[in-house]
């Protein structure tokens, strides 16, 4: 792991407010919904969205927010991807997404390190916190409790 982080897209998106969007990847219906909910509000009000985007739930957001116009920042838990899928190619064009991958290029498959590094710098990143949901006891749970910034449950 490196500090130095990799870009593509739109490198201003960081000097706006942004909030992360975090959630064990585990969840009950009702938590979906109300994340989905989330993800359209955010949407509709223009506000930026800083994720993951790796889980299930996290890929079910974003394709909810790649459906307006306000930016997104992505951040990866492994090097650069080589190969974009096209709504996010879409999205680069638009101007409105960043892609930062804080991993060297070689690291190439997602792992409990590189998800926890991953966390940390968009938490480092976000001006606020919306955490889907927290499994009692789990990884994502722990980090939060280290958190000073200002979280909000869905």
């Amino acid at each position: 792991m490196e500090e130095k982080f990799t870009y593509i897209g739109n490198q201003a998106i960081l000097a706006l407010p942004k909030t992360a969007f975090l959630c064990s990847r585990k969840v009950s219906a009702s938590v979906v919904l109300k994340c989905y909910d989330w993800a359209i509000a955010q949407r509709e009000a223009g506000h930026c969205v800083i994720g993951g985007f790796h889980s299930q739930i996290e890929k079910d957001v974003l394709h909810y927010l790649l459906k307006g116009s306000q930016p997104i920042v992505m951040v990866l838990a492994r090097g650069m991807k080589k190969k974009l899928e096209p709504e996010l190619e879409s999205a680069l064009n638009a101007n409105r997404l960043l892609i930062i991958s804080p991993f060297k290029e070689e690291t190439i498959r997602v792992s409990e390190k590189t998800a926890q590094k991953r966390n940390e710098v968009m938490l480092d990143l976000a001006n606020e916190v919306a955490i889907g949901h927290a499994s009692e006891g789990g990884n994502l749970q722990d980090l939060l409790l280290k958190t000073v910034k200002k979280i909000s449950y869905i």
